[in-house]
């Protein structure tokens, strides 16, 4: 099958089950597609004794899929992009110091807690993981998925003060658990990560990305005000997007970081200019549609994916035991530094309860345990973390209007008591 078939069937697939969430199922559009597209995926196995050559050929058709390369060298490019160029920058500036404790210190906390737990768990259930394995799978588990989180935040009415914080959580703190991740992949090749190296290399790659996404925005933004055309303009954002992620992953920096930075960037410099200078409007309605239409096939591939993992009884268990403890860490680790925020700051308005639910795992965490390496138990710790990403895209994001009615504050309140 070519490139531009399995594109086609792609597209397809999120246009219709699309159409059906909207009109029917009354569904958000990317959940309602990630849950028609499991459903479908698992009624081919059903169906296989009536029609034998549908789910090998579905299964073909997802092997095509480079899943690590597409999202971690492809899509992830735009969507990081369009996520933080559309983000509030006076209200992420404000929640900056949550942000950034949240993105470093939560990331690693979080690591640490969930290795341990997994490595306490998986015995019992008949895994015999050993602790860099617990680890893969803390350090991969552990950010929050920016894909996720803002298609979650743009259909729900969050504060924007806690909406600054949850965004700029997931779109941050895939710099510090790449980070961890490589450490780990070094470690598994026999050597062993020091500090010194992970401070280093910590410097070097996030330092770096963020230098190359600053200065790339001011290039494109000192060049876009310079033509009257909204096509071009756009072309130049496109450009930013996409080149200055290329280059930073070809440079060995943070590729996740760079994209962030350039957008937040651009959109800091534009904002110096008027609409006469700079077609801000235009440029926002088509960063919001490629945003969307991205996000729909992305959640269709997930669901696809389904389809390539191995699932065992273990790994399933596993899964479930992983749900619990994901969950049970994030809201430990979020109470602990918010409450350690808020000694510091009496006047810090959140939400513990917001944050901690809306920290949603999607298709970054399955390119990630795809980069395991099969003797460090890739089969398990993909299976553990689809059934992480499935609990938290379907349950907590499809609940998460109905969560926010039954505890959410109002924004000048304080969720800290709780």
């Amino acid at each position: 099958m070519t490139t531009f078939e399995l594109a086609s069937i792609l597209v397809s697939i999120a246009a219709v089950f699309g159409w059906i969430s909207s009109r029917w199922l009354k569904l958000p559009i990317t959940i309602g597609t990630m849950l028609l597209t499991v459903l479908c995926s698992l009624g081919l196995a059903v169906m296989s004794p009536f029609a034998p050559a549908l789910q090998p050929w579905a299964l073909r058709l997802v092997q095509q899929i480079n899943f690590e390369s597409l999202i971690l060298h492809g899509m992830l490019s735009i969507l990081l992009f369009a996520g933080a160029f559309l983000l509030d920058l006076e209200f992420l500036a404000r929640e900056k110091l949550a942000v950034i404790s949240l993105s470093v210190f939560g990331t690693v906390l979080s690591t640490v807690a969930i290795a341990v737990i997994m490595w306490l768990v998986l015995p019992p259930i008949g895994i015999h993981a050993t602790w860099l394995q617990c680890l893969f799978f803390g350090a991969l588990i552990s950010p929050t998925d920016p894909i996720a989180v803002l298609e979650m935040l743009r259909r729900v009415g969050v504060p924007k003060n806690v909406t600054a914080q949850l965004a700029g959580e997931s779109l941050f703190n895939d710099g510090v658990g790449a980070v961890i991740f490589l450490a780990l992949l070094d470690a598994s090749r026999g050597a062993v990560p020091v500090v010194s190296h992970i401070v280093l290399l910590t410097l070097a790659k996030v330092g770096g990305a963020l230098a190359l996404g600053v200065f790339a925005a001011w290039i494109t933004s000192s060049l876009m005000r310079l033509v009257n055309a909204y096509q071009v303009e756009i072309l130049l954002t496109l450009a930013l997007a996409l080149g200055g992620y290329a280059l930073a992953d070809a440079l060995h920096l943070s590729a996740p970081l760079e994209a962030v930075a350039a957008a937040i960037a651009l959109r800091r410099f534009n904002l110096n200019y008027a609409p006469a200078l700079i077609s801000h409007e235009s440029i926002d309605t088509f960063w919001e549609v490629i945003d969307e239409v991205q996000n729909s096939v992305l959640f269709v591939l997930l669901g696809l994916e389904v389809l390539a993992i191995p699932f065992r009884l273990a790994s399933v268990k596993s899964g479930l035991a992983a749900v619990v403890a994901v969950n049970a860490v994030r809201l430990a680790v979020v109470a602990f530094i918010l409450g350690v925020i808020r000694l510091f700051r009496r006047d810090h308005h959140t939400s513990i309860l917001t944050l901690s639910w809306g920290g949603l795992r999607g298709g970054l965490s399955i390119a990630l345990a795809l980069s395991v390496p099969v003797v460090q138990g890739r089969s398990w710790i993909l299976a553990t973390t689809y059934v992480v990403v499935l609990f938290s895209i379907v349950i907590q994001g499809g609940s998460i209007d109905l969560f926010l009615r039954r505890f959410s504050q109002r924004p000048t309140q304080s969720a800290l008591s709780r």
